[in-house]
């Protein structure tokens, strides 16, 4: 094979790489990007703008890739001594380094690329929004809370999502925000227990590692009773309706269901409370959202 075709990936690479990132987890902040984007159609002229509703898609999708990519890298060594991380495709080499870095770099100019073409302050703030998710992976090497770091970059996504719309600040884009960031730093903390021998053993920071699984689980309830407080302030402060009401219901009887199956001393159902739980939390009340202002006079 000559140097030429060895440089153009293939198909297999290709799905390397988006193993890698992780694609199919963008169910967990796109819905609420996609609720802050349509609430704010809602309030601008009652119209979907879907020329925008796709920018939002290909920005979020285009940040939560780079993202990904970049904590691979970073965390390749950490990842090939920790036995549940050790097939990942940086470590096994299925994925190089110069091709994560690659995709990375693509995945950084779509975001780049899809903000400018929704209005200069996005552009303007695509940056900042880029900072938190090269830090996340860093943040387990000098603090006991990465949780929060990722909590952060999270929380920009609904942000983002109404600025996108109107080029305005939203305080209630804002709270969303905040429920959107809290929730995924909590479920963090859940996901982040099943590691706490491996962190433990080579100095990785987290919460379970540094105070243990039982104070992370209950780390995460609060979280997540914090995020359904701040979920019902948003419905009240954009006159959410009965459908979003019915949403609200349903994600606090999925973090009830969530906190219920996952124990101290009993991690073996964490894959369903992180996986399966939170991914049909954020369709489930996006499916509510979006049924909530199409009843309230939302146009297609």
């Amino acid at each position: 094979m000559s140097s030429a075709a060895a440089a153009v990936p293939g198909p297999g690479r290709t799905k390397a790489f988006l193993r890698l990132v992780m694609i199919e987890h963008s169910v967990f902040a796109l819905p609420f990007a996609y609720i802050a984007a349509l609430t704010a159609m809602f309030q601008l002229d009652r119209n979907i703008h879907w020329g925008k509703l796709l920018l939002v898609t290909v920005a979020m999708v285009g940040l939560r890739t780079f993202a990904m990519a970049c904590n691979r890298i970073i965390d390749r060594e950490l990842d090939a001594r920790n036995p549940r991380t050790a097939n990942r495709e940086l470590v096994t080499g299925a994925v190089s380094v110069r091709s994560a870095w690659t995709g990375a770099l693509i995945a950084v100019v779509v975001f780049l690329g899809a903000a400018a073409a929704l209005n200069p302050l996005c552009l303007a703030l695509a940056p900042i929004a880029v900072v938190p998710m090269v830090v996340y992976p860093y943040g387990k090497r000098f603090t006991n809370f990465p949780h929060a770091i990722l909590g952060l970059a999270q929380a920009m996504g609904p942000v983002g999502a109404w600025l996108a719309i109107t080029g305005e600040w939203s305080w209630d884009a804002v709270i969303l925000g905040l429920a959107v960031g809290i929730w995924i730093g909590g479920f963090d903390l859940i996901f982040g227990s099943q590691d706490v021998d491996a962190d433990r053993a080579h100095g990785v920071k987290s919460v379970p590692a540094r105070f243990g699984v039982p104070a992370a689980l209950y780390g995460a309830r609060a979280c997540h009773a914090v995020t359904t407080a701040l979920l019902v302030w948003y419905a009240l402060a954009t006159g959410a309706g009965v459908f979003f009401w019915a949403g609200l219901v349903v994600v606090a009887v999925a973090f009830l269901y969530e906190h219920t199956i996952v124990k101290p001393h009993d991690l073996s159902r964490l894959d369903r409370a992180f996986f399966s739980t939170n991914g049909f939390i954020g369709i489930a009340l996006f499916v509510c959202a979006l049924l909530d202002l199409l009843v309230r006079g939302l146009t297609v």
